[in-house]
């Protein structure tokens, strides 16, 4: 996925933080990253559930991100991470009010390295990016992208990272829908609540991803993606599948069990993806109340 020739991404909008060393109750190495990755990757739910840690104010802070070209952006981690925040932030600033009858809000977005202190609690690189409604912040260690393909087995690529940021964001709109003050979030299995916050934040990546191509920078009037090729949708589709629970329980060693999902499996995440990318609605998205799943 490429941005387009011409594109110019202000400083500024993702935060730079976190500090080393481990933080709350700490997460260490081997099979103790995994449960966390297991738990964590690309959820909704406090890293505090998992950590026990308790925020200290977000110490740590690095500065932001700078300015970026659309070459910059094609090439460095955090610029392309910058770019796809503007990107979403355009599109969800356009489509909120329409489809969901609210005003979008920013989140904050934090950029850490090893830890980082949460309005969740504290946390670190091992539990993936996540989403903290208290404070309304989506954070990402970005050294994360190489674990989705060598330890899920995702093909990578730029697609792939942005569906993980977008994924975040519609955490973030489903918090803006009310739907996270609705939803039971501490129960797993197939039909749980659970299940239908993550597949309804796939859906909503989605359809950002259908759009990213015609959605403009409101600051420069330049489109901020080329077309989405083949392949490049099938990046984003392969990062899908990989954090479904049935992919992440056999690479883990352990039988596929339905009544310990979270997320949903790898087929199902596929499918509220494609929903989403293939011209669904914000009520189409809307996995919560679906009869079918």
């Amino acid at each position: 996925m490429t941005f387009n020739e011409g594109g110019q991404f202000e400083g500024g909008r993702v935060r730079k933080g976190g500090r080393r060393g481990a933080v709350g109750a700490g997460v260490g190495g081997g099979a103790t990253i995994i449960i966390a990755l297991l738990y964590m990757v690309l959820t909704g739910n406090s890293p505090a559930d998992l950590l026990g840690g308790t925020t200290d104010g977000g110490g740590g802070e690095q500065g932001y991100v700078g300015d970026c070209t659309a070459e910059q952006a094609n090439t460095d981690p955090e610029c392309r991470l910058n770019g796809a925040v503007q990107s979403l932030d355009a599109y969800w600033a356009a489509t909120l009010p329409e489809q969901g009858g609210v005003e979008y809000q920013l989140p904050e977005v934090v950029s850490f390295t090893q830890a980082v202190s949460t309005g969740c609690g504290n946390a670190t690189s091992a539990t993936g990016p996540f989403y903290c409604p208290a404070d309304t912040t989506v954070y990402e260690d970005l050294s994360f992208y190489d674990q989705l393909s060598s330890q899920f087995g995702a093909e990578g690529g730029p697609l792939a990272e942005m569906y993980v940021t977008a994924h975040e964001f519609g955490h973030h709109i489903e918090n803006q829908l009310g739907l996270f003050e609705r939803a039971d979030r501490s129960g797993t299995g197939p039909e749980s609540d659970s299940v239908r916050i993550e597949l309804m934040a796939d859906c909503l990546a989605g359809m950002w991803a259908g759009n990213a191509a015609t959605t403009e920078d409101p600051d420069t009037g330049v489109t901020f993606l080329e077309p989405i090729s083949q392949d490049e949708l099938e990046q984003a589709l392969s990062a899908a599948a990989a954090v479904g629970d049935d992919n992440i329980q056999r690479r883990s060693g352990g039988d596929v069990n339905p009544e310990a999902f979270s997320h949903g499996s790898s087929e199902q995440r596929v499918r509220w993806f494609t929903i989403g990318y293939e011209g669904g609605t914000i009520q189409d998205c809307n996995a919560l109340d679906a009869s079918r799943l």
